[in-house]
């Protein structure tokens, strides 16, 4: 069993506290022993702070984290090597008339970059293996999807 710790800081008392719905801030911090704080607010839509990550925002990002993390695990235990990745995750929540919500899905689409032509298949086929291993994305109850894009270096040999 592992447990992961987090302390949530509300930041946003401009005074009068929550007094009325525009009142207050929703800016707080997201803390966590040994490393940097985490900036954080509501979804601009809700009155929060542009500028700062939002929890939907840094849901997707712990999917798209998750599995490139397992991705790069699987690769390098394979022998693939990989040269660059890059994600460009989106995740698309759906608003009930009351206020609530929920995501529908998240769609991961790494970009990766490998070295070696042979291998694009099996490279690909790490990508369904890193979405089996992914604790964040086990944890769904809504599909996370992937739509990986592995290409090969063209530059010259190393």
């Amino acid at each position: 069993m592992h447990d992961y710790r987090v302390t949530v800081t509300w930041t946003g008392n401009k005074g009068t506290g929550t007094s009325n719905y525009r009142a207050y801030g929703r800016d707080h911090t997201l803390s966590a022993d040994g490393r940097p704080d985490i900036l954080a607010t509501s979804d601009p839509a809700f009155r929060g702070d542009p500028t700062r990550w939002n929890p939907e925002q840094l849901l997707v990002a712990s999917l798209s984290d998750c599995h490139m993390l397992w991705y790069l695990h699987l690769c390098a235990t394979s022998g693939v090597v990989v040269e660059s990745y890059v994600d460009e995750a989106i995740g698309l929540m759906e608003m009930e008339k009351d206020g609530s919500g929920q995501f529908s899905e998240v769609l991961l689409r790494p970009q990766v970059v490998i070295s070696s032509a042979d291998q694009v298949e099996q490279a690909t086929e790490l990508h369904h293996q890193a979405h089996k291993m992914c604790f964040i994305a086990r944890s769904m109850n809504f599909p996370v999807r992937n739509e990986p894009l592995v290409t090969v270096h063209e530059g010259p040999a190393s």
